[in-house]
């Protein structure tokens, strides 16, 4: 089993960065993708960037350039840079991990371990 837990979430006023964690234990030889998804009141939850083990990053369209997302040389520690905030980046931010080598940015069913969740603001 793997664990992952998520930290760094806060409040800040459009235009402010803030930047996530996300660290992950265990059996974590058998994780070779991350990602993390983040879900708004009332919408569906949505990916926001992927990272596989050879570090290659892929970002939806609406966080591209903004956010950056890596990961330490353990490969245990995730993060995500988050600049430029802007209000409807307001959610809650999910660490998600899965073993293989497919690691897609915008599809959730193949990731099986999964954190808690990390409430983001942005406010106007």
């Amino acid at each position: 089993q793997v664990q992952v837990v998520e930290s760094g979430g806060g409040s800040v006023q459009t235009g402010g960065s803030l930047r996530l964690s996300c660290a992950a234990s265990g059996e974590t030889y058998r994780v070779l993708c991350m990602a993390w998804f983040r879900q708004s009141p009332g919408q569906s939850r949505e990916g926001v960037a992927s990272i596989d083990n050879k570090g290659t990053a892929t970002y939806a369209d609406s966080v591209r350039g903004r956010f950056v997302i890596s990961q330490d040389n353990t490969k245990e520690n995730l993060y995500l840079q988050m600049n430029g905030l802007k209000p409807e980046d307001t959610a809650v931010y999910y660490c998600a991990a899965k073993a293989g080598i497919y690691c897609p940015t915008h599809t959730e069913s193949p990731y099986i371990y999964w954190g808690q969740g990390a409430q983001v603001t942005v406010s106007s």
